[in-house]
Parts: C-alpha cells; sequence; structure tokens
C-alpha cells in the first residue's frame, strides 16, 4: 500500500457518508453480503434513523442467510425488515432466460419501493460496486427503471475497496464469498423451481460441511450437478474418500449424475453462454 492510498481510501470513504446523507433518508436492498453490508453500515452513519435495511426472502435464498443478515443488521445497529418476494409467480422469471435477474430485481424493487413509500423513505439503495459496471448485470436495468441508486458505484469504490471499508468498520463479512442467490446456478433454459432451488441449497450444505467455502453447485438439465471449487482445491474433490462422500449425498439430494468442473470456481458461469448482443443490451452502466 503506497502513501496515498490509505487517504484515497478515506476520501471515498467520506464522499460515501457525504452522497448519502445527501439522499435523505433511505431504503438498502440487503442481502447480508459484504456490499449491502458496506452500503447499510454507511447509510447507518450517515442518516442514523433515516436509515433502513431490507431483505427479500424466497425460495431462492439459500438456507441460513435470511438469519444472518438479521443478525448483521442487528450488529450495524441499522432497522432491519423482511419482506417476502413473488417471483416465482412471473413466468418470465421461471423461464430462466438469461434477463432472470431482470424479473427478479425488478420484483424486489417493487416490493421495497411500496414498503419504503408506507414508511415515508423517497430513495431506495443497492450494493453494486465500481466492479459492476459494464459487466453483464441485468438487474442493474431494472435499478434503472425502479430509479434506483448504487452509492458504491457512484463514488468509483471498487470490490476490494468495498472490503477494506468493511474490516474497518468491524463488519464479519469483510471476507465473505460472493453469495449469488440460488436461481444463478440453474442453467439458463431450464425452469427455476422451488424443488430444484432445494437441491442446488442441500448439495452445496454437503460441501460446506466438507470444508467447502468457496463454491458453486451448477444445475444442468437430466438432474446433472455441476461442482465448482477453487481451481487449487480440485483435486481434493477427487481424493477417493471425498468423492464417495459427495456422490452418495448428492444422490440423496436428488441428483441423478455428479460431475467436477476441472476449471475450477468462476463467478457468473453460465455468463459466459449469454449471446453477445444480450450481454450488451444488459451490461451495467
Amino acid at each position: 500500500m503506497t502513501n496515498g492510498e490509505p487517504l484515497q481510501l478515506d476520501a471515498k470513504r467520506e464522499r460515501l457518508l457525504s452522497v448519502i446523507a445527501g439522499y435523505g433518508p433511505c431504503a438498502v436492498a440487503f442481502s447480508g453480503g459484504v456490499d449491502s453490508a458496506v452500503v447499510a453500515k454507511a447509510a447507518q452513519l450517515a442518516l442514523g434513523d433515516g436509515a433502513i435495511a431490507v431483505t427479500g426472502t424466497s425460495a431462492s435464498l439459500a438456507a441460513g442467510e435470511l438469519e444472518a443478515a438479521t443478525d448483521l443488521a442487528r450488529l450495524i445497529g441499522i432497522r432491519h425488515q423482511v419482506v417476502p418476494t413473488e417471483e416465482f409467480a412471473d413466468p418470465n422469471y421461471v423461464a430462466n432466460s438469461p434477463d432472470r435477474c431482470y424479473h427478479c430485481k425488478s420484483e424486489l424493487y417493487t416490493q421495497m419501493g411500496r414498503l419504503a413509500e408506507r414508511l415515508g423513505v423517497p430513495v431506495v439503495l443497492n450494493g453494486a460496486n465500481a466492479d459492476d459496471l459494464g459487466d453483464f448485470r441485468p438487474g442493474m436495468r431494472a435499478a434503472d427503471e425502479h430509479a434506483v441508486r448504487s452509492p458504491l458505484a457512484e463514488c468509483g469504490i471498487t470490490k476490494q475497496e468495498v472490503r477494506v471499508f468493511a474490516a474497518a468498520w468491524g463488519l464479519p463479512v469483510a471476507e465473505k464469498p460472493a453469495m449469488p442467490c440460488l436461481s444463478s446456478r440453474v442453467a439458463y433454459g431450464l425452469e427455476v423451481t422451488p424443488a430444484r432451488l432445494g437441491m442446488i441449497d442441500r448439495a452445496e450444505q454437503v460441501l460446506r460441511a466438507l470444508g467447502y467455502h468457496e463454491l458453486r453447485v451448477r444445475f444442468h438439465e437430466g438432474d446433472l450437478a455441476r461442482i465448482e471449487v477453487p481451481f487449487e482445491r480440485v483435486a481434493e474433490v477427487c481424493e477417493p474418500a471425498v468423492r464417495q462422500k459427495i456422490c452418495e449425498e448428492l444422490s440423496r439430494v436428488g441428483f441423478k449424475f455428479v460431475t467436477l468442473d476441472l476449471g475450477g470456481l468462476r463467478s457468473g458461469g453460465f455468463a459466459k453462454l449469454v449471446p453477445l448482443e444480450v450481454r450488451q443490451q444488459f451490461a451495467a452502466r
């Protein structure tokens, strides 16, 4: 770290607080991940009781994540509300096209907007950071349509800087791996159903119990599971005892075939299959 970097980070943190204070009372889309946690903490510091964290719940939320978000909101000291979302009632979401996240976020922001209106909170914030800009992010179009603000991105704060802020504020999620919703594990074109998400969730719990905390279990046609772990741990999964345990447990979960991705863990694993013209259409701005 150079001598100039701490000063630059301090300036970005102060700008973040100033920008959020300028919004006035706001509701933060709060998943409990590091990005939304930093926005929630900044909002609490800038606005006090004028800030509220809102967590949407549905079958796409992994087991334990709501409880973790509730505990984190309590630690931050921000008011916390939970709203059920009904994305599974939307056939466009269930169809699981590459724009699935757009329909999911549209439902979340609709429900948040209704709650915010009842509470007299005029602004909704999300946790998009500067590294998300230009990436394939259908949910950001939903944010634009619902006038949702992205203070981290607006302040030019990167993912790594978010983690630095989280550590400085004593947030336990500073090093938490990214945890996209369970629906992101289902191959495009296969319907997203609560039953399939339940299989994915239980399968990932099996791997976590074996010590794999950065992972994805991708759901492919034919009830096939494709496991992704960091590349340096791929060989471990192939060890006879580990391999047998995983195969047995995932078979009990309901998977007919269990495979290991030799390329290792890749964030946004299905995004590379999206045609370029569709990626450009939904590139975050």
